[in-house]
């Protein structure tokens, strides 16, 4: 049942972070006179509909996987009033980058909302202000346990939380390493938190650690949150550039390892093949789909407590804002970079000219996205 509230919710967010992202557009749009036909959520078949006030048609239809905004005369080639087409260049820029706009705000809002409860620090220089920062340690947490060890046989699992061990306290990582050692072969008692509730159980401790997995057989972590009072909105607002600039590295090095992996797969020493494949399974693991968002990031995240369900449903809001301003064919940046283009060259974008440009785009997206969910369903059954 957790798991499927966690892909339940995870949907849930998903789809509106897609809908005030559509929302961004059909906002600008009618600011900027051009008519907005029919907003959705969801993808049709349609299963309602309402006619509202100012003209447009909302509807709810049956395919919980995002949503969508028509805009009259979509293509820039059209020319009638409200059309889209007939908008001019900067109005166009706005109404296409709208929606990379809300993104981006929403991640923000979220994460000055968490720099005031408590924003994870992850990143090794993360903003913060430091007459009104504390930084606040959570307890060690562990986050692997090695089949068949110690932890395992006593039920220990990922994401508890250990408060004692042997009667002493656990303040860091490092000291569970160290008492562990120190006790190593004996049965000792761990007292440990799960889901806010402190629990107790006996472990039998190794007493060697001759397969390296350590004599409990865990590996923990601590994490750490950054807390600010009145600094919060700058905290947040900072740190969602600070993740931008990290999320634009990571898409670097993610081409940079797919392109160099496929090239180096040709060469005749074995060494640089293997390292080209390290190269590929590298970009393969750090891609995640819809089916690796909704069955396994975010059902983790939604076990993990509330901070990290806010903080992840930031990340992927400026992720969307991130994905959506690169020069991808069907994407908003695409659109705006094939607009530009054809501006540039004083050439006419015809209605064909851009169905063929965007459709093309289109179906290489949909292939990337089949390619990526089959390695998600590969990951949730190995």
């Amino acid at each position: 049942m957790e798991l499927i509230f966690g892909i339940v919710l995870g949907l849930l967010i998903l789809v509106f972070l897609v809908v005030v992202h559509e929302l961004g557009h059909a906002i600008v749009a009618r600011r900027n006179g051009v008519v907005v036909e029919e907003f959705g959520i969801g993808f049709p078949p349609r299963a309602w509909a309402k006619k509202l006030k100012n003209g447009v048609l909302f509807t709810l239809n049956w395919l919980p996987l995002g949503g969508f905004v028509k805009l009259q005369g979509e293509h820039d080639a059209a020319n009638k009033k409200g059309d889209y087409g007939a908008a001019s260049y900067w109005q166009k820029t706005k109404i296409l980058l709208a929606g990379v706009a809300i993104n981006w705000l929403v991640g923000a809002g979220l994460l000055s909302i968490l720099a005031w409860s408590g924003l994870p620090k992850i990143l090794p220089n993360q903003f913060s202000v430091a007459g009104d920062t504390t930084i606040v340690k959570q307890p060690v947490e562990v986050v692997e346990v090695a089949k068949d060890s110690p932890a395992a046989t006593a039920g220990l699992k990922v994401g508890d939380q250990i408060l004692r061990f042997g009667g002493e306290p656990i303040p860091t990582a490092a000291s569970l390493s160290e008492r562990t050692k120190a006790k190593k072969g004996q049965e000792v008692e761990v007292i440990y938190s799960r889901g806010g509730v402190e629990n107790s159980v006996r472990v039998a401790l190794r007493d060697d650690n001759n397969n390296k997995q350590g004599y409990l057989g865990v590996g923990s972590g601590q994490r750490e949150q950054i807390q600010a009072t009145w600094s919060a909105p700058i905290v947040g607002i900072v740190t969602t550039g600070q993740f931008t600039a990290v999320t634009f590295q990571g898409l670097g090095d993610l081409v940079v390892n797919v392109v160099k992996g496929a090239i180096l797969q040709f060469s005749p020493d074995k060494a640089t093949r293997d390292q080209a494949h390290a190269d590929l399974s590298t970009a393969g693991n750090s891609v995640a789909g819809p089916i690796g968002i909704l069955g396994t990031i975010f059902p983790a995240a939604e076990q993990a407590g509330p901070t990290q369900l806010i903080f992840l449903t930031a990340i992927i809001s400026l992720t969307l804002a991130v994905m959506n301003v690169l020069p991808i064919p069907a994407l908003d940046g695409g659109r705006w970079f094939v607009m530009t283009i054809f501006r540039l060259r004083k050439k006419t974008l015809t209605k064909e000219k851009e169905e063929q440009i965007q459709g093309t785009g289109f179906l290489v997206l949909m292939a990337l996205v089949v390619v990526v969910t089959v390695a998600d369903v590969s990951k949730l059954f190995r």
